[in-house]
């Protein structure tokens, strides 16, 4: 399969992935303890927004696709530390998102839902397909100039940085 046929563009992974319905359970909140992802265009967004310090960069086990999330408390405007993993997301005080109900509120966080256990893989997947793109690697490469990170690009081991 080629490249332009696997990616879905980010209308559509709307379209698969609509919002639940609000909801702060306790499987609910479990979710945030590892942030959901956004989209490329959703990232870019949020940069844009002045939320480029309150970002990680999350890298796959095959250094072959980065991509950019809310970060790990402690992780904010770097790379993605497992050792921060257990702090929660960024975004995340006294039980609330920050970025509830407005439109900078990532994709994977918006669709995942206690009603939907097992799903949440396949938003997932879908995302890192969409990152895996001409668009989603200019905008880490943005990112790591924005926050002064490009000069550390070597330590992350992808291939298409080099």
């Amino acid at each position: 399969m080629s490249h332009s046929t696997r990616r879905h563009p980010p209308k559509i992974l709307k379209q698969k992935y609509p919002a639940s319905a609000p909801c702060s359970c306790e499987v609910c909140l479990s979710f945030c303890a590892r942030p959901g992802w956004w989209t490329v265009a959703e990232a870019a967004k949020a940069i844009g927004g002045g939320y480029a310090s309150r970002i990680m960069l999350e890298i796959s086990p095959e250094h072959t696709t980065a991509v950019l999330s809310p970060a790990f408390k402690g992780c904010d405007a770097f790379f993605a530390v497992n050792e921060f993993a257990h702090n929660g997301c960024t975004f995340l005080e006294d039980g609330l998102c920050q970025l509830y109900g407005t439109d900078l509120q990532p994709l994977e966080c918006r669709f995942c839902h206690h009603d939907r256990i097992g799903l949440g893989s396949k938003c997932h997947a879908d995302l890192e397909k969409d990152w895996d793109s001409p668009a989603g690697r200019a905008l880490v490469i943005e990112w790591l100039k924005l926050t002064g990170l490009w000069n550390m690009r070597k330590q992350t081991r992808l291939k298409w940085l080099e």
